[in-house]
């Protein structure tokens, strides 16, 4: 019995070893072979008073995907209006802007992936507005939307912008 036992423990350390060296030998393939392609013109300043600058972006290549909800229509179609004023000032064409709708909140995340999956945009903008009523339905749907949408920029590499507002009441909006 304690021969048996000694082997199956060296058998389960000669395995720990084999793995651990094929993490290890694997782990430059996470590494970058060229450098990245955006490099910012300024350097950030870390501080109270401090301002971020990227200089003059060029988006005139991006492709961006806008998602809206049908729900508070008039709000959303401001919070769409002011991310495309946004996306202009960086160059991004109206022909480059893709814009959809979806009936509610909920449905963000599934309209978000596979629009990720389709491969025809390289950002993703979800946009809604929620406003807390007398049941706990707008906790859940806040914490399934706002988790939805960031999983689906995690599982795809796309980066999906949490453009829901979570408000309390209508003079939040």
């Amino acid at each position: 019995f304690f021969f048996s036992l000694q082997n199956i423990i060296a058998t389960m350390i000669a395995k720990f070893y084999f793995l651990l060296s094929v993490a290890v030998s694997s782990a430059s393939a996470f590494v970058p072979s060229t450098p990245p392609a955006f490099v910012p013109s300024t350097t950030l300043m870390m501080g109270a008073e401090s301002e971020v600058s990227f200089g003059d972006l060029d988006g005139s290549e991006i492709r961006v995907g806008i998602i809206k909800t049908r729900w508070n229509k008039e709000n959303v179609d401001n919070l769409v209006a002011g991310a495309k004023k946004a996306l202009a000032e960086c160059n991004v064409t109206d022909a480059n802007v893709f814009e959809t709708e979806v009936p509610g909140a909920y449905e963000l995340p599934f309209a978000a992936r596979l629009l990720a999956l389709s491969g025809t945009v390289d950002a993703i903008i979800c946009t809604g507005v929620l406003i807390k009523g007398e049941t706990m339905h707008f906790e859940y749907i806040c914490d399934a939307v706002s988790k939805g949408i960031m999983n689906i920029g995690l599982q795809t590499s796309v980066p999906c912008i949490f453009g829901v507002l979570t408000c309390l009441d209508e003079d939040q909006v």
